[in-house]
């Protein structure tokens, strides 16, 4: 099947910059291409410091009529918008598979994640509620309100290009606040398809203003971004290195930051856990998006009572799955999202194997696909030296570890710089709550593989970040609390 949109026009191909769609300043453009083939099909502006400073002018003067719009009409317009997301979910999910490269059937369920965001959203600009505060003295009166925090700067991922805009622009124009966003240079079109739905829906001029920039001239613009006063929040989802970054750049002027950052999820197997339950869990966690994903368990701890068993069957499943192009309905696994994400899953292969890990399933290239294929990959005998152990692979690959007791394993857990999520599978209750309070991370999936939802908290401790996106803390890291006391009552 073909991968062509039903509607065209929901390939703008423009930056949004206030009211227009526009050229980058100086009509400079860069490709998208294609994962499967890594041809080009569409081009995009390489936006310039002079269009990031000209969308930060259109959101800071949208600003003030936006704080103003009531906030139970503000949520009809985030109605209106995640209506139109769901009635384009064919051409969005196609658009998504296009230039990601996820499976057809990934693509159309991201959609639907998306806007799951953009409606949980609309119904919480509502409920930005203050409290009455009970004076310490008569005559007083005390309250705190909510207030936007003002122009918000979002900086989105590729691997969930539709989601992840919907995750942190919903937030902001729920609370209030003005954006301005510099999608992944390898996703951008699904960004701008997005913002033309919000357009449609009757979101203000000026309200959204997006920023496409390759990835050569990306820190000219973001820079721009953290150094403008007027910016008041930085809401990020990417590695470490370059959060730490934005925290630096931007302590100057004292924003406010939301960062979701690099992950090295472990995964827990104990001796009393469901084996086929455990299998289940880990496939679903580990092979969406064909492991590309910040969630992705990048640690594989087996009990070594069950580890024969369970390394034997989960090496069964995946070697089934089928690999291939998102065009094909039958494909279970895309390619990989360019030339550097597939390079680094083969030194990471390569590196556990001289170490003496030895390979299940996978373990090499699927040339005959394409260049960004890579064959879902199960490996034993894993250990701490190995760099799939400490680095955040980003890619179809089960390193399994063996472990003996509760606390050794929970030691290894622990034992990275990261804390964004873990999972573990087990019946006893006991061991249940012990493990979940002693593990360090922000997100816990027990007995369970897929953890992300609208209603709740996502977000990691440790070198994983800080702030929230989803739930009724995801709206807050939008708003600021202003404190009120009347006297002479």
């Amino acid at each position: 099947m073909t991968l062509t949109l039903e509607r065209q026009d929901l390939m703008p191909a423009r930056q949004l910059i206030g009211a227009e769609w526009r050229e980058a300043s100086d009509t400079r453009r860069f490709d998208v291409t294609d994962p499967a083939t890594r041809a080009a099909f569409a081009s995009v502006p390489d936006g310039t410091a002079a269009d990031a400073r000209a969308a930060v002018d259109a959101a800071h003067a949208a600003l003030p009529g936006w704080r103003a719009v009531p906030a139970k009409q503000r949520a009809q317009i985030l109605k209106r918008w995640n209506d139109l997301v769901m009635a384009h979910q064919e051409d969005l999910g196609r658009l998504i598979s296009r230039e990601q490269g996820k499976p057809l059937a990934e693509g159309r369920g991201e959609v639907a994640y998306a806007a799951s965001y953009i409606e949980w959203f609309a119904e919480e600009a509502t409920r930005a509620n203050g409290d009455v505060i009970p004076a310490p003295v008569p005559g007083r009166r005390m309250f705190a309100l909510k207030e936007p925090v003002g122009v918000v700067a979002t900086i989105t991922p590729w691997n969930f290009p539709a989601a992840m805009i919907a995750r942190k622009i919903a937030p902001a124009l729920a609370a209030g606040c003005t954006v301005v966003c510099k999608p992944a240079e390898d996703t951008p079109l699904t960004s701008l398809a997005l913002v033309k739905l919000a357009q449609e829906a009757g979101v203000p001029a000026g309200v959204i203003n997006i920023v496409t920039a390759s990835r050569e001239r990306t820190p000219e613009v973001v820079d721009v971004w953290l150094d403008d006063a007027r910016v008041r929040k930085i809401s990020f989802t990417g590695s470490t290195p370059v959060g730490q970054h934005l925290a630096r750049r931007s302590a100057d002027t004292l924003k406010k930051l939301s960062l979701e950052l690099g992950g090295n999820a472990p995964f827990i197997v104990f001796d009393d856990a469901d084996l086929d339950a455990a299998v289940d869990g880990l496939m679903a966690a580990k092979f969406r998006n064909g492991g590309q994903t910040c969630v992705s368990p990048n640690r594989v701890f087996v009990h070594e009572r069950l580890h024969d068993a369970f390394a034997d069957k989960l090496a069964g499943r995946v070697a089934a799955l089928k690999v291939g192009p998102a065009s094909d309905p039958a494909s279970q696994i895309g390619p990989m999202i360019n030339a550097r994400a597939v390079e680094k899953i083969e030194r990471h292969v390569q590196d556990a194997v001289a170490k003496g890990a030895g390979v299940l399933t996978g373990g090499k290239r699927l040339a005959s696909l394409g260049a960004n294929y890579y064959a879902p990959t199960v490996l034993v005998n894993a250990d701490a030296t190995m760099a799939c152990s400490c680095e955040e692979t980003f890619g179809p690959v089960v390193p399994i570890t063996r472990f003996d007791n509760e606390a050794e394993v929970i030691a290894a857990a622990n034992d990275t710089p990261f804390g964004l999520a873990a999972y573990f599978y087990s019946t006893d209750v006991r061991r249940i709550w012990r493990v979940a309070e002693a593990l360090e991370t922000g997100i816990i999936g027990i007995n369970e593989g897929a953890l992300a939802a609208e209603a709740a908290p996502f977000g990691g401790v440790k070198a994983s970040g800080y702030g929230r996106e989803g739930s009724v803390h995801g709206l807050d890291d939008y708003l600021h609390i202003k404190y009120l006391c009347q006297g002479q009552l």
